[in-house]
């Protein structure tokens, strides 16, 4: 019987930096090339909006990828973007230590089977108490509160809708303003 090899944070460490994004879930590694524009563009209009909320109400920190966030020795992940409350404030240091209140994760065609299953699975196992799937094809969001069994979103916000979470009070995202 063949032993699995399980990489560590230390493995993760000697990565090279080449432009492409590493993690590591569950031990195992995951490689994805560099965002597309598109990718870019939606990642850019929703920092832009979240960060400004956030800062104007005083609410915490958003980050953006690349930026590691370490759950445990075995699990290294790399959302699109984050929101870490103040409250959780002490797990943000040189990396994030930890798990962000919320995890924005924008699908592509090669991620986004990882980002709907493994991932999701993953960020509830390790306390994120939100999760953002980001459609660019369907021009939608779903919002799934990690904290509850339900294996469905709590709402999927698309077209006109303008989109809130409980985790930033007075947020109105109007979701048609996050396409390119």
């Amino acid at each position: 019987m063949a032993t699995r090899l399980k990489l560590t944070y230390q493995d993760y460490r000697l990565l090279p930096d080449d432009g492409k994004r590493y993690e590591i879930l569950d031990g195992d590694l995951y490689v994805t090339p560099s965002p597309t524009a598109r990718h870019q563009i939606v990642s850019a209009n929703l920092l832009s909006a979240l960060a400004d909320h956030v800062r104007l109400h005083g609410l915490g920190k958003v980050l953006t990828a690349p930026l590691d966030v370490i759950f445990a020795e075995d699990t290294i992940a790399q959302p699109d973007l984050l929101f870490i409350s103040n409250e959780r404030l002490p797990i943000l240091r040189e990396w994030v230590h930890g798990a962000p209140d919320l995890v924005i994760e924008i699908l592509s065609p090669g991620t986004q089977q990882r980002d709907r299953t493994l991932k999701r699975y993953l960020y509830a196992r390790y306390g994120v108490r939100e999760l953002w799937l980001v459609d660019p094809e369907a021009r939608s969001v779903e919002v799934f509160r990690l904290d509850s069994a339900a294996d469905t979103p709590l709402r999927i916000f698309a077209n006109r809708d303008v989109l809130t979470s409980d985790l930033l009070p007075g947020l109105g995202l109007a979701v048609d303003t996050l396409w390119p």
